[in-house]
Protein backbone atom coordinates (compact mmCIF):
# COMPACT_ATOMS: atom_id res chain seq x y z
CA UNK A 1 0.00 0.00 0.00
CA UNK A 2 1.13 4.24 -0.90
CA UNK A 3 0.57 6.61 1.83
CA UNK A 4 0.37 9.79 0.66
CA UNK A 5 1.10 12.74 2.82
CA UNK A 6 -1.00 15.75 2.16
CA UNK A 7 -1.92 19.22 3.26
CA UNK A 8 -5.42 19.42 4.66
CA UNK A 9 -5.43 23.09 5.30
CA UNK A 10 -4.89 23.79 1.35
CA UNK A 11 -7.73 24.32 -0.16
CA UNK A 12 -6.69 22.62 -4.02
CA UNK A 13 -5.15 19.64 -2.21
CA UNK A 14 -8.38 18.74 -0.61
CA UNK A 15 -9.81 19.06 -3.65
CA UNK A 16 -7.52 16.88 -5.18
CA UNK A 17 -7.54 14.59 -1.94
CA UNK A 18 -11.69 14.45 -2.45
CA UNK A 19 -11.48 13.13 -6.04
CA UNK A 20 -8.61 10.79 -5.49
CA UNK A 21 -11.07 9.11 -2.41
CA UNK A 22 -13.48 8.95 -4.86
CA UNK A 23 -12.15 7.38 -7.88
CA UNK A 24 -8.80 6.02 -6.41
CA UNK A 25 -8.61 2.55 -5.27
CA UNK A 26 -7.78 0.70 -1.72
CA UNK A 27 -4.29 0.42 -2.17
CA UNK A 28 -3.70 4.11 -1.37
CA UNK A 29 -3.90 5.69 2.19
CA UNK A 30 -4.32 9.38 2.71
CA UNK A 31 -2.56 11.28 5.71
CA UNK A 32 -3.24 14.34 6.55
CA UNK A 33 0.11 16.06 7.64
CA UNK A 34 -1.39 18.30 10.43
CA UNK A 35 -2.94 15.24 11.60
CA UNK A 36 0.25 13.41 12.59
CA UNK A 37 0.41 12.25 15.89
CA UNK A 38 0.10 8.29 15.53
CA UNK A 39 3.66 7.03 15.66
CA UNK A 40 2.38 4.18 13.36
CA UNK A 41 2.02 6.15 10.51
CA UNK A 42 4.42 9.35 11.05
CA UNK A 43 7.37 9.26 8.39
CA UNK A 44 10.00 10.90 10.12
CA UNK A 45 10.29 13.98 8.41
CA UNK A 46 10.24 17.12 9.23
CA UNK A 47 6.24 18.84 9.19
CA UNK A 48 7.68 21.61 7.11
CA UNK A 49 9.47 19.09 4.42
CA UNK A 50 5.58 17.16 4.06
CA UNK A 51 3.98 20.66 3.56
CA UNK A 52 6.22 22.01 0.72
CA UNK A 53 5.89 18.76 -1.87
CA UNK A 54 3.58 15.96 -1.76
CA UNK A 55 5.26 12.90 -0.42
CA UNK A 56 4.46 9.06 -1.14
CA UNK A 57 5.68 6.47 0.98
CA UNK A 58 5.72 3.19 -2.01
CA UNK A 59 5.24 -0.40 -0.70
CA UNK A 60 8.86 -0.33 -0.98
CA UNK A 61 9.73 1.73 1.71
CA UNK A 62 11.15 4.56 -0.89
CA UNK A 63 10.22 8.24 -0.56
CA UNK A 64 8.89 10.04 -4.12
CA UNK A 65 8.12 13.55 -3.76
CA UNK A 66 6.70 16.07 -5.98
CA UNK A 67 5.97 15.30 -9.58
CA UNK A 68 7.09 11.61 -9.01
CA UNK A 69 4.68 11.11 -5.79
CA UNK A 70 1.82 13.13 -8.10
CA UNK A 71 2.62 10.44 -10.94
CA UNK A 72 2.30 7.35 -8.20
CA UNK A 73 -0.41 8.93 -6.70
CA UNK A 74 -2.68 8.96 -9.62
CA UNK A 75 -1.68 5.40 -11.03
CA UNK A 76 -4.39 4.92 -8.21
CA UNK A 77 -6.98 5.87 -10.12
CA UNK A 78 -8.07 5.21 -13.95
CA UNK A 79 -6.19 8.32 -14.97
CA UNK A 80 -2.67 6.65 -14.40
CA UNK A 81 -1.90 6.35 -17.80
CA UNK A 82 -2.47 9.97 -18.81
CA UNK A 83 0.28 11.13 -15.19
CA UNK A 84 3.04 8.39 -16.38
CA UNK A 85 3.00 10.79 -19.87
CA UNK A 86 4.85 13.56 -17.35
CA UNK A 87 7.87 11.26 -16.29
CA UNK A 88 8.64 11.05 -20.06
CA UNK A 89 12.42 12.27 -20.89
CA UNK A 90 11.55 16.49 -21.70
CA UNK A 91 8.28 16.40 -20.80
CA UNK A 92 9.36 15.32 -17.59
CA UNK A 93 11.52 18.20 -16.60
CA UNK A 94 9.07 20.97 -17.97
CA UNK A 95 6.85 19.37 -15.39
CA UNK A 96 8.89 18.96 -12.55
CA UNK A 97 9.63 22.87 -13.11
CA UNK A 98 6.51 23.61 -13.12
CA UNK A 99 5.49 21.56 -10.29
CA UNK A 100 8.29 22.81 -8.60
CA UNK A 101 7.69 26.55 -8.98
CA UNK A 102 3.63 25.99 -7.80
CA UNK A 103 4.94 23.98 -5.27
CA UNK A 104 7.08 26.92 -3.49
CA UNK A 105 4.42 29.59 -4.08
CA UNK A 106 1.75 27.58 -2.79
CA UNK A 107 4.09 27.04 0.33
CA UNK A 108 4.92 31.00 0.71
CA UNK A 109 1.35 31.78 0.38
CA UNK A 110 0.13 29.53 3.37
CA UNK A 111 2.69 29.08 5.56
CA UNK A 112 5.68 32.09 4.92
CA UNK A 113 8.72 31.94 2.48
CA UNK A 114 11.16 29.57 4.66
CA UNK A 115 11.85 27.03 1.97
CA UNK A 116 14.01 24.53 3.36
CA UNK A 117 17.10 24.04 1.40
CA UNK A 118 17.46 20.91 -0.33
CA UNK A 119 13.93 19.79 0.55
CA UNK A 120 12.59 19.14 -2.64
Amino acid sequence: MDTLFYDGQCPLCMKEIRLLRRIGDDDLRLIDVHGLQDAAVWPGIPPEHLLQRLHLLDDDGIYRTGLRATVQTWCHTPFGFLFRLLLIPGIRTLAEAAYNRWAERRYCRRYGCAIIPGSH
